[in-house]
């Protein structure tokens, strides 16, 4: 079973979504199961994970009710806020939804670089392994070291790095973020996303030899068993499309065995987030 391990839909509304720069403007508009349906008949994907892009629970009721009524939506990542100090009823509630695998906050938009250490925040991770929930960490490479001491306080609690930490590609910025990557490795609790790659690099002229090095070290580091492809749809639609967002992991991958392929592209999501 081919599994998208990250994927996104939303209603578009210029202000909720004000991320979407000018850059990026060909996601300026409505993104919804009936869209995505088509393009995975095309590459032949047999469901996905759809991950929150904002912070409020109406997105994960949002969400919730998008997967309710579509199969191939096998899981869903929400937002609660886990800095609140009534979290534990908040994930109570939310455990009674059997698609609801786990939770994101969007580190890579908080000043702190120690936002994840904060005592409210480590309370929210501390409950989550209570519901066997999941927690996606969404960083910049200058929060690695933070995230280093989150999964190193929690050994029981599975994570998952969204978008290998969105190194800053462009740049061709490597070996800090390498070192960081293999410590944070070493922990088995934490799992990785090959997501999100090309839209770190120059959204028009990437090459899938810039990338390679990249996916080489996040290969080396946590195994095949450790990670998951991801399309980041729609937003990988700035610097490409689905097909070429998906062939840039399954072509790299293809010198692996059937099985650890399998595993990369649906079996590890499906382990991982309980599909």
């Amino acid at each position: 079973m081919v599994i998208d391990s990250h994927q996104h839909f939303w209603i578009y509304e210029s202000e909720k979504h004000a991320w979407i720069d000018d850059d990026m403007k060909v996601i300026r508009k409505d993104f919804l199961p009936e869209d995505l349906k088509t393009v995975y008949q095309e590459n032949n994907i047999d469901g996905c994970v759809a991950v929150q892009a904002d912070q409020t629970l109406a997105e994960t009721d949002f969400l919730l009710d998008l997967a309710q009524k579509n199969d191939f939506i096998k899981g869903i990542v929400g937002w609660v806020d886990l800095r609140a100090s009534d979290v534990d009823t908040v994930l109570e509630h939310y455990s009674k939804f059997p698609k609801l695998k786990g939770f994101r906050h969007v580190v890579q938009g908080e000043a702190d670089h120690n936002f994840m250490l904060r005592p409210d925040f480590l309370n929210g991770i501390a409950a989550l392994e209570k519901y066997n929930f999941t927690y996606d960490i969404l960083i910049f490479p200058h929060q690695l070291g933070a995230a280093l001491e989150l999964v190193r306080r929690f050994p029981n609690q599975k994570f998952v790095i969204d978008h290998i930490a969105k190194p800053y590609l462009k740049d061709g910025f490597y070996d800090g973020w390498a070192t960081l990557m293999k410590a944070i490795a070493e922990h088995k609790n934490v799992y990785c996303k090959l997501s999100g790659m090309t839209t770190e690099a120059d959204y028009n002229n990437w090459t899938p030899e810039q990338i390679e090095p990249y996916m080489q070290l996040v290969l080396d580091a946590f195994g095949a068993n450790r990670i998951l492809f991801g399309s980041d749809w729609p937003v990988c639609l700035v610097a490409g499309n689905y097909t070429k967002t998906k062939e840039l992991v399954t072509n790299f991958i293809a010198k692996l065995s059937s099985e650890e392929q399998a595993a990369i592209m649906g079996g590890n999501a499906v382990q991982f987030y309980k599909l």
